[in-house]
């Protein structure tokens, strides 16, 4: 096994990566086994002491196999699941150039080639070689492996079963084209990276910078889920469709009543328009100073994304907006096309206004600008759409479209009465108090 895995990767071009990864350590591992020659060591216990360094890296390599198996659901040939989630998550002037459009014309196909047939070669690879060299027999656990039951958090279902049904087509290609055109495909199909894999993100500064971190465990909301609203709905449907089309589109403010259903829209517009190429950055007002670094990652990207703010508002002393107002329009630079800013809040204004401000206006020579100045940063977002709590009625037929798609078995009348009897209780007429009495009836049965 004259060094059948370290050579063809310290060859890669693309596709190398900046960290030790796993391959990394099992190519180490190769050639660690095929240095050492136990049968001539002079010293038994040192010969024994090595073996059984090398045995113990070797079984933690499967083991973190296991793990990655068990945290992203894979099952089959861990080792080919392995491969294939290294190939779809490594970002390179290939695979991002591939992303959303699939195959590219250029030099870099050659190039591609090159390290995709070594690929095909680590899909070959015969973990038997180094077992019979260590003594040890644990491929065989992990060559037809299936996870433990329950859903797993980092990635969908639809991509964790196409990274599995890829790995299989990718063990079994022929050739380095078609193992090529199976990558484009998927490249096409779901694009690469955390970016491509992934729905939506939250921001995290530390001591390297402005990350863009996913989120792995989200609300499946749509928005069929959110009863009413119909007009307000559409608003957001359309002016999202504008965005995801290429065609011009406004920043958006949904502001009204408290439990109506803003934040939950956005959630809909995410997962209705996720196939199509739409992600959501989450974004916290003590995390403005950092909205630059973030649309700077995300700029020359082949996805559209929607910035989220959520429950947006300011105190009269806070002066964050001011930098918000400068980001979202205003500043030198051109705000990039395939991002816009989505915003919720209880208030019309963003800003808090007192009565009090209109006597200090009393002392104020310009006292226009300054009720500009507070009403500048909401006239930057050019679709405002409104959600109000609902009247009695229609907090009836929220309750009980719930209840039908919850499987609640309860007689119309009891239904409205206990809801009643909890909304007067438990935050007023709103779509989420309704949910909220659904899920304890859901909760009192046994």
């Amino acid at each position: 096994m004259e060094n059948l895995m370290v050579s063809p990767i310290r060859e890669l071009i693309l596709y190398r990566s900046g960290e030790e990864t796993l391959l990394d350590r099992l190519a180490c591992l190769v050639t660690d086994t095929e240095a050492a020659d136990y049968g001539e060591e002079d010293d038994p216990a040192v010969q024994l002491y090595e073996e059984n360094e090398v045995r113990s890296s070797y079984a933690d390599c499967i083991r973190e196999l296991i793990e990655i198996a068990e945290s992203h659901g894979f099952s089959g040939n861990l080792w080919h699941c392995y491969l294939t989630y290294f190939l779809v998550y490594h970002e390179n002037a290939y695979s991002r150039a591939c992303e959303i459009t699939g195959a590219v014309e250029g030099g870099i196909n050659r190039i591609a080639l090159h390290d995709l047939e070594i690929f095909r070669e680590l899909f070959k690879w015969d973990f038997r070689e180094i077992e019979d060299r260590l003594g040890v027999s644990l491929y065989k656990m992990i060559s037809d492996y299936s996870h433990a039951s329950g859903e797993r958090k980092i990635f969908n279902r639809r991509i964790r079963d196409r990274i599995c049904s890829l790995s299989k087509k990718l063990a079994e290609a022929e050739n380095a084209d078609i193992f090529k055109a199976e990558m484009e495909l998927f490249y096409k199909e779901f694009g690469v990276g955390k970016f491509g894999l992934h729905k939506a993100f939250r921001v995290k500064h530390d001591e390297e910078g402005t990350q863009i971190v996913p989120i792995t465990n989200i609300m499946h909301v749509h928005l069929e889920d959110l009863v009413g609203y119909e007009i307000a709905k559409k608003k957001l449907i359309d002016n999202t469709e504008a965005f995801i089309a290429g065609r011009r589109a406004n920043n958006c403010l949904l502001f009204g009543d408290a439990g109506t259903g803003k934040s939950s829209s956005v959630k809909g517009i995410l997962n209705r328009y996720y196939d199509r190429g739409l992600r959501i950055i989450e974004i916290y007002k003590h995390q403005f100073q950092d909205l630059n670094d973030v649309i700077a990652q995300v700029k020359n990207r082949n996805y559209k994304f929607i910035i989220y703010m959520d429950d947006l508002s300011f105190e009269d002393f806070e002066v964050e907006y001011k930098y918000l107002k400068a980001v979202i329009e205003g500043g030198l630079e051109k705000k990039p096309d395939n991002i816009l800013i989505y915003a919720t809040s209880n208030r019309r204004h963003l800003v808090r206004e007192k009565f009090s401000d209109k006597e200090d206006r009393r002392d104020d020579l310009h006292s226009s600008d300054t009720v500009q100045e507070k009403l500048s940063l909401v006239n930057r977002f050019g679709v405002q759409i409104f959600f109000c709590a609902p009247d009695k009625k229609e907090f009836q037929n929220i309750v009980k479209v719930l209840a039908t798609k919850n499987g609640v078995e309860m007689p119309e009348e009891e239904l409205l009465l206990e809801a009643n009897k909890w909304e007067l209780s438990h935050g007023g007429l709103s779509g989420r108090t309704a949910q909220q009495f659904i899920d304890y009836l859901l909760g009192q049965v046994k």
